[in-house]
C-alpha cells in the first residue's frame, strides 16, 4: 500500500491556490483534499528509485483557513489516525489582514545521541509547539527558510553509521555526503522530525540554498572550484546536491503557472524515471552556472520578495569577480523595479548578509583586493589561503556586487513610488543583529535595513561569539579602516551601523507588514523550568 514517507509540506499559497509536496514509498496518485472542496491530483513522477508529487490546489477560497488531508491511491495517508497536533491547515490570507514573515538558517536536524541537545532546543520545534497549542492563535504566513537546511558535510551520527554500511568511510568523501541516496537520507532525518514535520504540513515555506547544503564555503573562489574538481568525488557531490535540492526544495518555490512552464518539470513528470532528465540539469547547472537560475519572486499582497541565489551563480575569475553573473544581476534589477509602485515592503533574502560587522567587512574587502594581485603574487597566494581559512567570502568579498546591491536599493527606495521599507534578510553568520546604512549625499525615503537571524539550530563557539562582539565594536572599526587602507581598496558605497544585537542562541526574526507599517521581532527558544520549550522575544521594534 502506498504511504508517505516525507511530508506533506505545504510550499506555494496565494488567495486561491496552494501546493503541497509529498515523497511516497512507491508509485501512486497523491491527491490532497481541503475541507472547503479545493482539491488537486496527480502522479508521482521518480528520481533515483524515489517517488515524489508536487500536488497543485485549485479553488481556494480568499480570506479563509481550510483544513486539508492527503490520500495516496484513494486512501487517507494525512493526517495519521494517531496524530497528537491539530489538523493541517491552508490559508489564504488578504491583503487586510496584513503578512507576517518569520526566517531564519542553519538547521543542524541531527538529533542528540541521549539526553539534552547539545545545542539547545531547536527554533522550530518550538514555533511548532507554540501553533499547536494555540492553532487559532498568531502563526506566520510564509515561513522563509535562508540556507544550510541540510547539512551534507556535518551529518549525525546516525547519519554517519548509516553511511557506513553502504561505503568506506576511509575513502573521500570519508564522513560527509556522497550521493543523492545519502542526500535523500538527510532530507529524511530533517523533515521527518514530528514537531517540524508538521510546521512545514500548516505554514507555507519558501526555501534557497546556502553553503552546506552542499559543502562549506561552496563556490568561494576560482581555486577553491579547480581544487573541488580535481577529485574523483567532487562531480557526484555536486550534481547530487543539486539534485535533492531541486526536488526537496526549489519545485515548491514555484508557482502553479511556472509550474507549467517549466520544460525540466515535464521532462521528469513524463518519463518513468526522471533520473536522466534531472542530471543532465544538473550537469548544465556546474558548466554553466548562468544557463540555470535558482532566484525567484513571490508577491504576497502589496509586499514583494525577491529570494537570491548567492552560491551557485557566483562569478568567481579573480579580474571579474560577482556574487551574481550579468544576467542574474540584470534579473535582480528588474524585479525591484517592475512597477515599484505596487508593493508597500520590498525583502530580499540572501543566504549570505550584505551587510557585516565592519572589521568582517573590511578584511574581506581587503582579502579580495589582496587575491586580485594588488600587492603582487606573493600576497594573492597569501589571501587565498586566508579567504579559505577565514571564510571570506560574503558579498563584501564580492566588493562591485556589494557596491551594485547598494546602488540599487537606494535607487528602489528613492523618489516617488519607494517602498515604506526596503529588508535584506540573511543568515549564515550564526548570530542575529540589525543594521541600517546610510548614503553620502542621499537619504532614501524607505526606511532600508539589514536584518540577519540565524541559526536555527545550531552553535556557535565562545571564541566566535566574542569574534562577532568585538567585530562590531569602535576598535574593530579603526583596525578595519586601517587592513582596508593596506589593500587599497576604495570606499563602499554606504555607511552603517548597527542598531540592534548581536544576539546568540537558536532564534527566529518575524516581520509583521500591514499598510505601510512593519514590526520587527526576534524571538529565541528556551527551555523552561518544566523542560518545555518556549519562545522568549528578545527585541520587538517598529521598522516603519
Amino acid at each position: 500500500m502506498a504511504g508517505l514517507r516525507l511530508g506533506p509540506l505545504l510550499r506555494y499559497t496565494d488567495g486561491s491556490s496552494a501546493t503541497v509536496w509529498v515523497e511516497t514509498n512507491r508509485p501512486c496518485t497523491a491527491e490532497v483534499r481541503c475541507a472547503d472542496g479545493a482539491r488537486g491530483t496527480t502522479r508521482t513522477f521518480q528520481v533515483a528509485g524515489h517517488h515524489y508529487a508536487l500536488v497543485a490546489v485549485s479553488g481556494l477560497t480568499p480570506g479563509t483557513s481550510t483544513e486539508y488531508e492527503v490520500l495516496l491511491d484513494g486512501t487517507r495517508a494525512w493526517p495519521p489516525p494517531d496524530s497528537p497536533f491539530p489538523p493541517s491547515v491552508i490559508s489564504t490570507p488578504t491583503e487586510e489582514d496584513g503578512l507576517r514573515v518569520a526566517f531564519g538558517s542553519c538547521r543542524w536536524a541531527a538529533p542528540p545521541a541521549g539526553g539534552k541537545d547539545p545545542v539547545g532546543p531547536d527554533a522550530l520545534d518550538t514555533l511548532s509547539a507554540r501553533i499547536a497549542a494555540a492553532p487559532r492563535g498568531e502563526r506566520p504566513d510564509v515561513l522563509l527558510l535562508l540556507g544550510d537546511q541540510v547539512y551534507a558535510d556535518e551529518v549525525s551520527d546516525a547519519t554517519r553509521q548509516w553511511i557506513s554500511g553502504r561505503r568506506d568511510l576511509n575513502e573521500p568523501p570519508g564522513e560527509q555526503v556522497a550521493d543523492y541516496e545519502e542526500y535523500t537520507h538527510l532530507y529524511y532525518e530533517s523533515w521527518r522530525d514530528p514537531e517540524v514535520r508538521w510546521l512545514l504540513s500548516t505554514v507555507p515555506s519558501c526555501m534557497i540554498f546556502d553553503d552546506h547544503d552542499v559543502i562549506d564555503d561552496w563556490n568561494t573562489s576560482a581555486a577553491w572550484l579547480a581544487d573541488m574538481r580535481a577529485t574523483d568525488w567532487w562531480r557526484e557531490r555536486l550534481m547530487s546536491g543539486l539534485m535533492s535540492y531541486w526536488v526537496y526544495q526549489q519545485l515548491g518555490n514555484l508557482s502553479p503557472d511556472e509550474l507549467a512552464a517549466d520544460p525540466l518539470y515535464a521532462a521528469v513528470r513524463e518519463t518513468p524515471d526522471g533520473t536522466d532528465a534531472l542530471r543532465d540539469f544538473a550537469a548544465r547547472a556546474d558548466a554553466e552556472p548562468a544557463s540555470v537560475r535558482w532566484s525567484y519572486r513571490r508577491d504576497f499582497g502589496r509586499t514583494r520578495l525577491l529570494m537570491v541565489d548567492s552560491r551557485a551563480g557566483r562569478v568567481l575569475e579573480e579580474d571579474r569577480r560577482a556574487m551574481l553573473d550579468p544576467g542574474e544581476a540584470a534579473w535582480l534589477r528588474e524585479q525591484v523595479l517592475d512597477e515599484r509602485d505596487s508593493y508597500d515592503h520590498l525583502l530580499i533574502g540572501t543566504s549570505l548578509p550584505w551587510l557585516l560587522p565592519h572589521l568582517v567587512h573590511d578584511a574581506e574587502a581587503w582579502n579580495a583586493a589582496m587575491c586580485g594581485g594588488e600587492r603582487g603574487a606573493r600576497w594573492a597566494q597569501r589571501g587565498e589561503r586566508i579567504r579559505r581559512g577565514a571564510d571570506l567570502e560574503h558579498w563584501s568579498a564580492f566588493p562591485s556586487s556589494f557596491d551594485a546591491l547598494a546602488d540599487l536599493i537606494a535607487e528602489a527606495g528613492t523618489g516617488p513610488g519607494a517602498p515604506a521599507t526596503i529588508s535584506v534578510l540573511s543568515g549564515d553568520v550564526h548570530h542575529a543583529y540589525v543594521a541600517e546604512p546610510s548614503w553620502a549625499g542621499r537619504a532614501p525615503d524607505s526606511r532600508v535595513a539589514q536584518l540577519t537571524c540565524s541559526p536555527v539550530h545550531n552553535s556557535v563557539p565562545p571564541s566566535i561569539r566574542l569574534g562577532f562582539r568585538f567585530g562590531w565594536s569602535a576598535p574593530a572599526r579603526a583596525l578595519g579602516r586601517r587592513i582596508a587602507r593596506h589593500g587599497r581598496c576604495a570606499p563602499a558605497a554606504v555607511s552603517w551601523r548597527k542598531t540592534g544585537g548581536p544576539w546568540f542562541g537558536n532564534q527566529l526574526m518575524t516581520l509583521t507588514l500591514r499598510g505601510r507599517s512593519a514590526r520587527l521581532r526576534l524571538e529565541q527558544a528556551r527551555t523552561d523550568r518544566g523542560g518545555g520549550m518556549t519562545l522568549r522575544t528578545a527585541m520587538e521594534r517598529d521598522l516603519a
